[in-house]
């Protein structure tokens, strides 16, 4: 029996502070964790942020100013991948809006003088939009109804489009409109059909007169849904059935200060072509 209780004499109650260091241990190595992750995400947000700054920098989108583009990550300076430091290149080919807006008026004089009886046909019409000066060709004069084909008259007008826009650098979207009567044809299901064909037909013949390169040349097909006019009239009907060729230049500027289509504004927008 005095074996027994000296023996339970010796027990000891300071058991816990080996719990306690253990977790004093597991804690300092989460926060060792914790502060390597943040070190690492600022760094590989600097990068981001340097590749960033880099490529608008190379776009010509934001001026370069001395000093003001260098890095500073763990106590360095310059480029995060160690290369050296490489000026970025400015776009000086990139024409002002106004310099742009100038050269398509005076395209759209031009072009009015040498489309003269197209236009007093009313097959023609020459107007500045949104996106730039907006060349109009209407069904009457250059298709039959419910035909992708155009008609022979329409290759001296493409020619005479082709003649003024030569080595100009312009580009070109073709676009082909209907009205909003449904088509239903052996060739076309639907007015999306119709308009894209259309338009494909003009772009092709623009590419054979060599009126614009195959690189500055688009074309879609909108259906009834860009209209010009009220689609309750065939007055409307007829000016709303057409293929617009959209002439745009690099440097893209809102022409119009009460634009025909939704969201313009009034006020000249300038986006810096990424090309």
């Amino acid at each position: 029996m005095k074996r027994a209780s000296r023996h339970a004499s010796r027990v000891s109650h300071e058991r816990w502070l080996v719990s306690y260091a253990d977790f004093i241990t597991l804690l300092f190595a989460f926060f060792v964790v914790m502060y390597a992750f943040a070190k690492a995400g600022e760094k590989k947000q600097a990068q981001v942020s340097q590749a960033i700054d880099s490529a608008f920098r190379s776009m010509g989108v934001f001026k370069d100013h001395a000093g003001e583009h260098a890095d500073l990550i763990d106590g360095q300076t310059g480029p995060v991948d160690g290369s050296p430091q490489v000026e970025p290149v400015m776009q000086d080919d990139v024409e002002s809006p106004a310099k742009a807006r100038d050269d398509l008026k005076r395209l759209q004089r031009t072009l009015t003088s040498s489309l003269t009886t197209a236009i007093a046909n009313s097959g023609v019409s020459i107007s500045m939009g949104r996106d730039g000066l907006i060349i109009s060709l209407r069904e009457a004069g250059f298709f039959q109804a419910g035909s992708a084909t155009p008609e022979p008259g329409t290759l001296a007008v493409l020619k005479a489009i082709g003649g003024a826009l030569a080595d100009s650098g312009l580009d070109v979207r073709v676009e082909g409109h209907t009205d909003n009567v449904p088509v239903h044809t052996m060739r076309f299901d639907s007015n999306w059909e119709l308009s894209a064909a259309r338009a494909t037909a003009i772009a092709r013949m623009l590419l054979e007169v060599h009126a614009v390169s195959a690189e500055h040349l688009s074309a879609a097909g909108y259906g009834e849904y860009h209209p010009v006019a009220s689609n309750e009239t065939a007055e409307g009907r007829a000016q709303n059935r057409r293929v617009d060729l959209v002439i745009t230049p690099r440097t893209r500027i809102d022409f119009s200060l009460a634009a025909p289509r939704a969201g313009a504004d009034g006020a000249w927008k300038r986006i810096t072509d990424p090309n």
